[in-house]
């Protein structure tokens, strides 16, 4: 089982906190927003989704 994390970019207001939550770096920050670079070591525990204030994270299982 697979999980894919997103970000809405119009969202994201880059505070970072699904960067500081995620067990396994999965996001980082580029150009002032946070972006999956690493989306292959997804859990889909949904940390980032919680801690988003904004709803710009989602994660999809495939």
């Amino acid at each position: 089982m697979a999980f894919v994390p997103s970000v809405d970019e119009s969202k994201c207001k880059g505070c970072e906190e699904c960067v500081d939550v995620c067990p396994v770096e999965v996001f980082e920050m580029r150009n002032e927003k946070s972006f999956p670079a690493n989306a292959e070591e997804c859990l889909g525990c949904e940390s980032c989704v919680e801690v988003c204030e904004e709803d710009a994270i989602t994660v999809e299982e495939t």
